[in-house]
């Protein structure tokens, strides 16, 4: 117990030093600046839905990615050990009086620098689009904790996995699997059961769209704004796609 910390220091300091020499989280930040940028203008016609619980669809959704880009990198966490596997670089470590737990604690440390460092940087691309956070500092704090938490948890099972499957196809392969549905059940990027259900709304601006007659005096005047407008009708659709089934029930 007592080389726990000085050996997590130290393997931390390694991977640190590979971290500066090629920061390959700028990589990993190309996706979800799509999803922000993009998907965020694209789709900020759906707070017109009634029910959304909120004004910005990018106030919505920038903590949603933050989340996402934790996901999907602590996934990959794995693959650094797969590297030291097929390098050899794990045998000579566990010939060495290295502590066994040091190996994992490190790889915990290092994902949450690395998250830290992710979603600052998404925080503030999204402040320059235009993002508010109401929550204020106190709120990015918080925001910043949960994806440190969430860093350790899901990093420590890609980990876990890694070292159990021991090929990158294997972990590639179950990290996909776990984190694509976790991502789009979730309601990082909509609304899951506030206010009436997308799906009934999406269906009757659909057949509005795609009929000639006008709208009758039953039809809610918001499923006939979201049927005349492309971006509103692009964003309904958006949002029954990411709706969970429960909320039919």
């Amino acid at each position: 117990m007592s080389t726990l910390v000085p050996h997590t220091a130290h393997l931390t300091g390694r991977s640190l030093r590979a971290f500066a020499r090629q920061p390959v989280f700028v990589v990993t930040l190309v996706q979800p600046l799509i999803w922000l940028l993009l998907f965020g203008q694209l789709f900020s016609g759906i707070v017109q839905l009634p029910g959304f619980g909120a004004d910005s669809y990018l106030d919505f959704l920038a903590p949603g990615v933050v989340i996402m880009t934790v996901l999907f990198s602590s996934g990959w966490s794995g693959m650094a050990f797969n590297e030291d596997i097929d390098r050899g670089v794990m045998d000579r470590m566990l010939s060495s009086p290295v502590s066994r737990g040091a190996l994992m604690a490190s790889s915990v440390v290092y994902n949450g620098f690395t998250t830290v460092i992710q979603s600052v940087i998404i925080i503030v691309i999204a402040l320059i689009a235009g993002a508010r956070f109401d929550g204020g500092m106190l709120g990015v704090l918080v925001l910043l904790a949960a994806a440190m938490l969430l860093a350790a948890a899901f990093g420590s099972l890609s980990d876990g996995m890694a070292l159990l499957l021991r090929t990158r196809e294997s972990l590639i392969g179950f990290s996909t699997t776990l984190m694509l549905p976790l991502s789009f059940l979730s309601s990082a990027t909509s609304v899951r059961c506030d206010g009436p259900e997308p799906r009934d709304q999406c269906t009757a601006a659909t057949r509005l769209r795609t009929s000639r007659a006008a709208p009758s005096a039953t039809t809610p005047s918001s499923w006939a704004r979201t049927a005349r407008s492309p971006r509103s009708f692009a964003a309904c659709v958006a949002a029954s796609a990411a709706s969970d089934d429960s909320c039919s029930a």
